[in-house]
């Protein structure tokens, strides 16, 4: 009885990630392995990232080889998605379930991400103008 009390005690003493950190590792997360750029920035002529419109959506520039359901436009996500609480965007991250309740549609990729890490990125998200 005694541990399981000093064990509940040490997790609770535990300091939160503070938001800087948040805002750093959402950023890491966003930029070097989502890789979310990739699709929700525009590409100039010679395909090169429009830096200024970075995550504010863009054209998909594939098609699949065989029929599927296929967005064409990947949405703006910088200050997050559209109507979006950053509940339901952390939700979306960490299940894949949109608040409509369908699931990400290729070639978005169904992530799955830990809450910690979901909020990280929609703190990141949210920072962005």
């Amino acid at each position: 009885m005694r541990i399981t009390l000093l064990a509940s005690l040490l997790c609770v003493a535990q300091p939160a990630a503070s938001h800087a950190q948040a805002l750093q590792h959402g950023k890491y997360i966003v930029e070097q392995i989502g890789m979310c750029a990739d699709c929700h920035t525009p590409r100039d002529d010679q395909g090169n990232l429009v830096a200024p419109e970075s995550l504010h959506g863009a054209p998909i520039g594939f098609r699949p080889l065989h029929p599927m359901p296929f967005a064409e436009q990947a949405p703006r996500i910088a200050g997050l998605p559209a109507n979006w609480t950053p509940q339901q965007t952390a939700t979306f991250l960490s299940t894949g379930k949109r608040p409509d309740g369908t699931f990400a549609r290729p070639p978005m990729p169904a992530y799955r991400l830990s809450t910690e890490d979901a909020w990280a990125v929609v703190t990141y998200l949210k920072s962005l103008k």
